[in-house]
């Protein structure tokens, strides 16, 4: 299977001062025509280092895809170290990337300095991709068995993130003219409500039989919950979904309502196709999520046709003058609680006139905790006509960790409420 490695070049990576969007962007593309990206690496401008880093990779890879370094300023040295690289003994100017950059400037009201034109000079070794959204071009080489050991191909990508992501399609192309590719298939099934420890025992032995070409991954997040991902690596794909479906169906067996949909997807995108299906709406009354639970539903193109609205009840006299909370119930049992959060649901359901509504009421931290009612404590109420269903949740982490676990946990409580009463109406 071809190999390849994503290096980013620049001393604002290492020290924090931007995020490297771009590897997670190439690896996913290179995925997804069967290129097996083994390694991402980061290094500073420093020109030794560069040219080091770069022939280990081009000797355990098949294809190099490298950003950043191009820019027309002083620090930028990759084009030179490329050159040394691939023994260039001259630079020659590209006149398609020219043209780019000065129909770049003119539109911009700026002349054409010498450094602009700089960086249509390439190293002889090379041919270009022309970058139509920049002033750098893509910069592709090619070694022979005689310096690597194997036939290899390095890509010199611009590390502007929408740059490089639009160089992808035709850096894709090249590969699929140069290189012989075989499926990558990947298939992810969605859980949420067991912790990613507590699923790795449950479904250990269902994991030892998984055949040795089919690799699993476990992938967590806070607001979609634990995805397993399977990976063949080979073969047709026809072949592989179906190997996979199997697999999966015996996973469903397993973990039953843990599982909320057989690919990549969220808690949110599920809830709105089952609204839409039955010709349900739904609302929101928040207290600790401040609005979160809102914006993930809405979040989702054609919410319009379910989401309804909310209402952000932060304070206790909002509970109580908007959703008609009574102030003895939060005097006996206070704002955290079941039966709190029980008569937010049922005021804001009434309120909207909805199907469906959610409410929560928790402490997010740092502070605001006590003996009875620690920080990472949550209260999640969804009521509907079948009535009303209350949960508890406690969590361990940072305020926004805490709200985002507070408000995906609502969000499963409300699919679960959903699937319920389709089963009574069954």
């Amino acid at each position: 299977m071809i190999q390849a490695s994503i290096c980013t070049i620049g001393d604002e990576i290492l020290i924090g001062q931007i995020v490297d969007t771009n590897s997670s962007r190439i690896a996913s593309a290179l995925e997804g025509i069967g290129v097996r990206v083994t390694r991402m690496v980061s290094f500073g401008d420093d020109r030794k280092e560069i040219l080091e880093c770069l022939e280990e990779e081009l000797r355990r890879n098949d294809i190099v895809v490298v950003t950043g370094g191009l820019g027309p300023t002083k620090d930028d040295i990759t084009k030179s170290a490329l050159a040394e690289l691939s023994g260039s003994r001259m630079y020659v100017e590209n006149s398609g990337q020219l043209g780019i950059i000065e129909n770049i400037l003119k539109s911009r009201g700026l002349d054409m300095l010498d450094i602009n034109r700089a960086q249509a000079y390439v190293p002889d070794t090379c041919s270009v991709i022309p970058n139509r959204l920049g002033t750098a071009p893509v910069m592709v080489f090619r070694f022979g068995e005689e310096q690597y050991g194997h036939q290899c191909s390095l890509y010199s990508l611009p590390g502007v993130p929408f740059e490089a992501e639009g160089a992808i399609p035709d850096v894709l192309d090249d590969i699929k003219g140069h290189f012989r590719l075989e499926d990558i298939y990947h298939r992810s099934i969605m859980t949420f409500g067991i912790a990613e420890s507590a699923l790795s025992k449950k479904i250990a032995d269902w994991e030892d039989s998984l055949p040795r070409d089919m690799h699993l991954a476990y992938l967590p997040n806070p607001l979609t919950g634990v995805r397993l991902r399977l990976s063949v690596y080979g073969g047709t794909r026809e072949e592989e979904s179906a190997r996979i479906d199997r697999k999966f169906a015996e996973l469903r067996q397993i973990l039953g309502e843990a599982v909320y949909a057989g690919y990549d997807t969220t808690l949110q995108e599920v809830i709105g196709r089952m609204l839409k299906e039955k010709g349900r709406t739904v609302s929101a009354a928040e207290s600790c999520t401040g609005g979160m639970i809102s914006q993930l539903l809405a979040s989702v193109p054609g919410a319009s046709e379910y989401y309804l609205g909310s209402v952000t009840s932060y304070a206790n006299s909002v509970k109580e003058n908007v959703l008609g909370v009574p102030a003895e119930t939060i005097e006996k049992n206070g704002a955290v609680s079941s039966e709190c959060v029980a008569r937010m649901a049922e005021g804001v359901r009434k309120l909207t006139g909805s199907d469906y509504s959610i409410a929560t009421s928790g402490i997010a931290g740092p502070g605001g905790g006590s003996e009875d009612k620690p920080v990472g404590l949550v209260w999640v109420g969804v009521s509907s006509a079948s009535g009303t269903r209350t949960c508890k949740f406690m969590f361990k982490g940072d305020r926004i960790r805490n709200m985002e676990r507070f408000a995906s946990s609502a969000l499963n409580v409300l699919r679960e409420k959903i699937m319920s009463d389709s089963n009574e109406e069954l």
